[in-house]
């Protein structure tokens, strides 16, 4: 049979975004839409931040495997045009859930999603594949990190950094003076230090298919009654690689060839609502993520919207407002995504609204996440004190939980 992935000798590094996960810790903001086109900092999603570091490290072959409600995100994407990923022969490209093989379908688990891949990979010709998130943010620049890889001889090299928050959330690393990782411990219950894995790791092909190759046969072996048949669900690689920390990660750990690269400077994981609501505080006081580091901006697919309009009588400080506002009220440190309108009379503070939606003469907004569409009540909403899990988040209730659509009307509120 010929092969259908011709090997492309520019091909040799391909970028793997894993943007197939439910985010059900960003609840109810993912109801509709997966957690890569959750809408970030205004006019930007949240896969803008993988996408615009890719692109600014000069990487043309990138991979998106998607799985969970892609139909935003898919929108967003536009063929990877906004990041010049648009190419022919190299570009982005779309991995859906497929059926056929084995290792196809439906991923069990982020190292599910990876072993997936690695038949592609190796066909393509691919000698080394960098796997990313898409739920961090941070800037950095790749090429130091492939050019480390390389003179390293390491089998895979894990981007790491020193945490400001509970490690036990994250893989925690352990590594010696030269940079070898000697241990690596996946959400442990009592970590070991604050240096942590940043989700951004660079493998070499062809170890990652002999670890995926051994694992799976491993469970096999495992699954395997006396008679010979296989377990009840039939699919070793499902039942086996849930999650690469658990699984992959530990596995090239045990091989003794894993590098550390440092990264230095801001990096924020975002897959809970606090957090997800902390970033956006951070990028207010000037300590998050820098949409417009020189030489290194957020790339974005645009709304098609004019520019956000301030009225006179309006009152606004240390906000940043999206193309289509509207402001006739009062903002005070609070993002305000495409197409919102403040009524006169209104105040919104310390809020993330994500767009499409008024703010009617009367409501007062303190700590609010508003979804696009959400109907804003004329009246107090949110609490002046929010700490931890105390957020209030406005959805669309009226919204089909089966419809792609973002712009849906409804109101519904639910503390976080």
């Amino acid at each position: 049979m010929a092969d259908p992935f011709p090997k492309d000798p520019a091909g040799s590094t391909v970028a793997l975004v894993l943007a197939g996960g439910r985010g059900s810790r960003l609840d109810p903001l993912t109801a509709a839409r997966s957690k890569p086109a959750v809408p970030f900092a205004g006019q930007y999603r949240l896969i803008d931040v993988v996408l615009s570091n890719l692109a600014h490290s000069g990487l043309k072959d990138v991979w998106i495997a998607e799985q969970y409600r892609p139909f935003t995100l898919n929108q967003h994407l536009a063929g990877g045009r906004p990041w010049d990923l648009d190419g022919t022969r190299h570009g982005l490209r779309i991995l859906p859930p497929a059926e056929g093989r084995e290792e196809e379908g439906f991923s069990a688990g982020n190292g599910h999603a990876l072993a997936q891949q690695v038949p592609i990979l190796r066909s393509f010709g691919a000698e080394r594949v960098v796997v990313l998130s898409a739920d961090h943010l941070y800037q950095l620049d790749l090429r130091p990190v492939l050019a480390a890889h390389a003179d390293s001889g390491a089998e895979l090299t894990m981007v790491t950094t020193v945490t400001d928050e509970d490690p036990s959330r994250f893989g925690v690393v352990q590594a010696d003076e030269d940079g070898a990782v000697t241990a690596y411990d996946y959400k442990p219950e009592a970590p070991e230090g604050r240096l942590v894995a940043t989700e951004v790791f660079v493998f070499d092909v062809a170890a990652l298919h002999e670890v995926v190759a051994e694992l799976v046969a491993r469970e096999k072996a495992a699954g395997e009654h006396a008679d010979g048949e296989e377990d009840e669900d039939g699919d070793p690689v499902a039942s086996s690689l849930g999650d690469y920390g658990e699984t992959i990660i530990p596995a090239f750990v045990g091989r003794g060839r894993v590098r550390e690269h440092r990264l230095e400077g801001y990096w924020r994981d975002i897959g809970t609502l606090d957090a997800f609501y902390r970033a956006h505080m951070e990028l207010l006081d000037g300590a998050g993520l820098d949409l417009a580091a020189p030489g290194w901006p957020l790339l974005t697919n645009p709304p098609a919207a004019p520019p956000a309009r301030v009225w006179p009588h309006a009152e606004v400080s240390n906000a940043l407002l999206s193309p289509g506002c509207v402001v006739k009220g009062t903002v005070e440190d609070s993002v305000l995504g495409p197409g919102v309108v403040v009524e006169r009379g209104a105040h919104v503070r310390r809020s993330v609204l994500f767009g499409e939606c008024i703010v009617p003469r009367g409501a007062r907004l303190d700590a609010v996440i508003a979804d696009v569409g959400a109907h804003i009540p004329a009246e107090a909403v949110g609490r002046s004190r929010p700490g931890p899990g105390n957020l209030t988040v406005l959805t669309p209730a009226t919204r089909d939980p089966d419809s792609e659509d973002e712009t849906t009307g409804g109101a519904a509120a639910k503390d976080g």
